[in-house]
């Protein structure tokens, strides 16, 4: 079993030099889960006392959509900093990441703490605003290729996020379950879902995120943002191209990439 330092380490190496690795599990099957936590909160640790803010956090694996071949996955989570964040207008760019993916998320600005038990009811009560969002993924692995451990210990992908226009208080939308959503590259449709992709509500991913963090004695503080996973598969994000994902009620978020 190597140790959570170590794997912080090496994947902060690999996320530096853009360098592939394989997965640690290829030579310790036995990497358990909290010790892939432990090596992920490392390496965002890592981040933080390099000057970098704790902003907020995600979900993945949120939706069967997002995980194909992968059933019966259980979600995971992952923390997001300040580096992290694009300004609006912003375009990606491309040579921070060693194989970028974008998916459409639906995001949560909490207005007050989000204690536990949490539910979706406590969670909409919590939320000062939604905003859709476009998440850019990256992984260390090569070809992408990582068992539930890997991932987490990778911060579950966590590369780049860009925020929509648009906020809105939950009250003032349809149910978020039936948010649609629009997914294009450069102007041509590649997929379609709705606000139930991730967990069947969004809010309910958020209630499982701050139910799960609660058991390594974390909490979701008022003014984080939480990014509730993926409602469509990722698609690549290739140099000169534009995904847009357009929610209802929400707007159309543009990411560009350079």
């Amino acid at each position: 079993m190597t140790d959570a330092a170590r794997i912080a380490s090496d994947l902060a190496t690999a996320e530096r030099e853009r360098k592939q690795r394989s997965p640690f599990t290829d030579e310790h099957p036995d990497l358990d889960l909290d010790v892939a936590y432990d090596a992920q909160w490392s390496g965002v640790q890592a981040k933080l006392d390099a000057g970098q803010r704790l902003v907020g956090a995600k979900v993945g694996l949120a939706s069967s959509a997002g995980q194909p071949g992968q059933p019966g996955t259980e979600p995971l989570y992952g923390w997001v900093t300040d580096g992290m964040l694009l300004a609006p207008g912003e375009p990606v760019a491309l040579d921070r990441f060693i194989q970028p993916r974008a998916e459409p998320e639906i995001a949560f600005l909490l207005g007050r703490d989000l204690g536990t038990p949490a539910t979706v009811t406590s969670v909409l009560a919590a939320t000062e605003a939604v905003l859709a969002a476009v998440d850019v993924l990256d992984s260390r692995y090569e070809d992408g290729r990582s068992t539930l451990p890997d991932a987490v210990a990778d911060n579950a992908g966590a590369g780049a996020f860009l925020l929509g226009p648009a906020a809105a208080r939950p009250a003032d939308l349809v149910d978020l379950p039936l948010v649609g959503c629009v997914l294009r590259v450069d102007g041509e449709v590649v997929a379609t879902a709705a606000g139930a992709a991730a967990m069947g509500h969004p809010a309910a991913a958020v209630a499982w995120l701050a139910n799960r963090v609660a058991t390594r004695g974390q909490v979701l503080p008022a003014g984080m943002l939480v990014f509730s996973g993926g409602l469509t598969p990722p698609v690549p994000v290739s140099a000169g191209s534009c995904v847009t994902a357009e929610l209802d009620g929400l707007g159309v978020v543009e990411l560009w990439a350079r």
